[in-house]
């Protein structure tokens, strides 16, 4: 999916000061350690906050036109870290499921939807975009289950399989419910969109997707129960490659990691789209944040070029957090 070349989006230098000499324990977020590298001096803390590699390549990515929204924030008093056309609605894929999960987790908690109900794939309609269960020999799994795997691996029949069973209508309702003005879950997972098909799974923004994540690990989405169960199930996500490849992280195991971090993320791919959004908290700090790349997927050098903003900004935040 080709886009048409944009004006270069801009993009701020990021908001805050030299890192006060109090502020250095890790925020109070559930799991996070203690453990890691000393404090740094004040002035090598500064240093490090200035994202100037992200900057670079975000700026780099915009001058070719793809469209580029970006936000971090401290968790620790909510200020803004990095902002840079945050309230673009852009296409954002997979990411985009994450209001389904809030919805099935708040289903469950009042009791609206049995966790344990059994949803047989044969009635939920396919999808061979990815996933495990269309290779599994299961031909039903309970609902919980079909959430696991839509959280862990991006499954588009667990995701149609839960949309299915949980209803677009609620989605959209919980959506509005949560004061998401720019974030919509459109469809379901098709192999292919016809005219008559919404031209997208999921709309949102930079700043609303690191909103909902610092809401989850905060526990002020719907309720503290429904926030921890999607954050459990997120940070069950296998897909470590874009801003999680600086983490360092075993991508099948990263919720039990023995060096302090706290990471809960989720990606979203569609042609020509790459979305991540997350929580990644150390030692020193903690951040909510959310990065949303539309390019012209032509080939795999342009593919590649968007995949290293990612993996840049993941470096930076390591290098805040840590």
């Amino acid at each position: 999916m080709g886009m048409p070349p944009v004006p270069e989006p801009a993009l701020p230098d990021p908001v805050g000061g030299p890192v006060e000499s109090s502020r250095r324990d890790a925020p109070a977020l559930r799991g996070a350690g203690r453990k890691g590298p000393k404090r740094l001096p004040r002035r090598a803390a500064a240093g490090r906050r200035s994202f100037t590699a992200t900057l670079r390549s975000l700026d780099e990515l915009a001058s070719s036109g793809a469209r580029v929204s970006v936000r971090i924030d401290d968790l620790d008093g909510g200020a803004q870290v990095l902002a840079g056309d945050d309230f673009l609605t852009l296409p954002v894929g997979g990411l985009g499921v994450v209001p389904l999960l809030i919805e099935t987790a708040a289903a469950f908690e009042s009791g609206r939807l049995d966790a344990l109900e059994i949803i047989d794939r044969a009635a939920v309609q396919p999808a061979a975009h990815g996933g495990l269960w269309q290779h599994l020999k299961a031909p039903a799994l309970p609902l919980t289950d079909v959430a696991m795997l839509a959280a862990s691996s991006g499954d588009a029949l667990a995701v149609n399989a839960l949309l299915h069973r949980v209803g677009l209508q609620s989605v959209r309702a919980r959506v509005e419910q949560l004061g998401l003005r720019r974030t919509a879950l459109l469809d379901r997972f098709r192999d292919d969109r016809g005219p008559d098909d919404a031209p997208h799974l999921a709309l949102s923004t930079a700043r609303e997707m690191a909103q909902v994540f610092a809401g989850l690990v905060n526990s002020t989405i719907v309720s503290p129960g429904v926030s921890a169960q999607v954050a459990e199930w997120l940070s069950l996500n296998h897909d470590l490659s874009l801003v999680a490849s600086a983490t360092g992280l075993d991508p099948f195991a990263h919720e039990n990691d023995q060096h302090g971090l706290l990471f809960v993320n989720k990606t979203g791919r569609a042609p020509g789209v790459r979305a991540e959004a997350g929580v990644l908290g150390g030692p020193r700090a903690g951040v909510a944040y959310a990065l949303i790349v539309n390019f012209d997927d032509l080939s795999i050098a342009h593919r590649l070029r968007a995949h290293d903003a990612f993996r840049v900004l993941g470096v930076e935040l390591m290098e805040y957090v840590y």
